[in-house]
């Protein structure tokens, strides 16, 4: 199939209803407002780390990103990926006034901080485009794994990482990955892509071998991947991964 036809397909599987946008836009901004609500008082109440705060609001995204799609399809995926980014832009035009900002934003990204939420917030949006375009069901166990590997791996690499390595990064940001961090990446993926290739309808032997090789590929791919650029070489190492092994 031809790139033009990839992208036409694509669209005519994604693009949502006038009804559905009316119906779940209020929803979905509403679900997002709640998981920022409940990041910014972590943040600025309880005084729980960044790397807490941005990834679990992370984990209560793409999860339900995951969940959307393999249960409802891509179009309420899109609307609710809309409703996230206007929130998220929001946040950043807001700055340290609010809290969902200060939970957003990496001290060690300084004074880059903005830039930091802004890059992931469009890879995020390109790696699902792209899973879709290139793997259309697959994707949602990008969303998983991408959703749940990645998040676990910054709150572990924060509190037990002893044994770290340094990573590609723009804008003169340091950046730095830890093993304990990428080992927690490769379990918490293997278990969540286990589950995404069960819902799907695999053999329970077939889905756990599947999601060690899924698992693998993405920890290789978020531990080599330049800092900001996770969030899409996950999904799509996760995705193009379980497409290969499938198809």
């Amino acid at each position: 199939m031809s790139l033009t036809q990839l992208l036409y397909d694509f669209f005519e599987r994604a693009w949502p209803s006038a009804a559905l946008w009316a119906f779940l836009l209020p929803a979905a901004l509403l679900y997002g407002m709640a998981a920022a609500w409940l990041a910014g008082w972590l943040r600025v109440q309880k005084e729980w780390r960044v790397g807490y705060t941005r990834k679990l609001f992370h984990f209560l995204i793409f999860t339900a990103a995951g969940v959307l799609q393999l249960v409802w399809g891509l179009p309420v995926v899109v609307v609710f990926g809309t409703a996230i980014s206007l929130l998220v832009l929001w946040a950043v035009y807001k700055g340290a006034q609010s809290p969902f900002y200060l939970a957003l934003a990496r001290p060690s990204d300084a004074p880059q901080e903005k830039l930091f939420i802004l890059i992931p917030l469009l890879t995020t949006a390109a790696g699902g485009v792209l899973a879709n375009i290139f793997f259309a069901q697959w994707a949602a166990i990008g969303y998983l794994v991408g959703g749940w590997g990645d998040a676990v791996g910054e709150p572990v690499g924060s509190r037990w990482g002893k044994h770290r390595y340094k990573v590609p990064s723009m804008a003169g940001v340091t950046a730095t990955r830890s093993f304990e961090g990428s080992a927690a990446v490769f379990f918490v993926s293997a278990v969540v892509a286990f589950i995404g290739l069960q819902a799907q309808g695999l053999p329970a032997e077939t889905a756990l071998f599947y999601a060690l090789l899924i698992a693998g590929a993405a920890t290789g791919i978020e531990a080599i991947s330049t800092h900001g650029l996770d969030n899409l070489t996950i999904q799509l190492a996760a995705a193009g991964t379980a497409y290969w092994l499938v198809s």
